[in-house]
């Protein structure tokens, strides 16, 4: 059975452009990305370089419907920095990968159209 995210359905809150520059939404190029079993959801290991002003970061992704390790390698994605790391299994993943549903809910990433310096935020 493929893995899936259920779709929200509530509408958002409303917040202040404050709030947005809160969250630190960074782009960063995966140097490695490994299977992840120990995951209670199927889901892959990776890490990921966001340049020298925030370094490599690990993330733990469920990402196996669309994606298989060795595609990820050299790919570009957005990622959430500062929230506090999260132990997940054994790993502990040290940012958010972000993705959106497909019309299935599995997960297809974020990044940009085209190639930008590693570490540039979301504005």
């Amino acid at each position: 059975m493929p893995e899936t995210i259920a779709p929200t359905t509530i509408a958002p809150e409303t917040i202040v452009y404050a709030d947005f520059e809160r969250v630190d939404i960074r782009v960063g190029t995966i140097t490695d990305a490994q299977p992840f079993p120990q995951a209670r959801k199927p889901s892959i290991k990776l890490t990921i370089d966001f340049g020298p002003e925030v370094g490599v970061k690990k993330s733990a992704a469920q990402l196996t419907v669309h994606y298989r390790p060795d595609q990820l390698i050299g790919r570009q994605v957005c990622a959430v920095v500062n929230f506090p790391p999260r132990q997940i299994g054994p790993f502990m993943s040290e940012v958010l990968t972000l993705g959106m549903p497909d019309e299935d809910g599995a997960v297809v990433l974020i990044r940009p159209d085209f190639k930008v310096p590693n570490g540039g935020r979301l504005f």
